[in-house]
């Protein structure tokens, strides 16, 4: 079974205020769990969420660039 993050968790792992997850759960973008009433967000759905939005570097070979004179 995963673990069950807070918000206060998530908003760690993100980095970021807790606004951020709150408004992830709101507007239903993360995957979330009711235990009464808390919320709490699994490892799972966040590094899921995580990889979904990871932008991989893009490899350019010298000389593709050219330049505009």
């Amino acid at each position: 079974m995963d673990r069950l993050l807070t918000v206060e968790q998530v908003a760690e792992v993100l980095g970021t205020g807790v606004r951020f997850p709150r408004r992830l759960i709101e507007e239903r973008r993360i995957t979330f769990v009711k235990v009464g009433r808390h919320v709490r967000i699994p490892e799972s759905a966040l590094s899921a969420y995580v990889a979904e939005r990871t932008v991989q570097p893009v490899t350019v070979q010298r000389g593709a660039l050219r330049r505009v004179a």
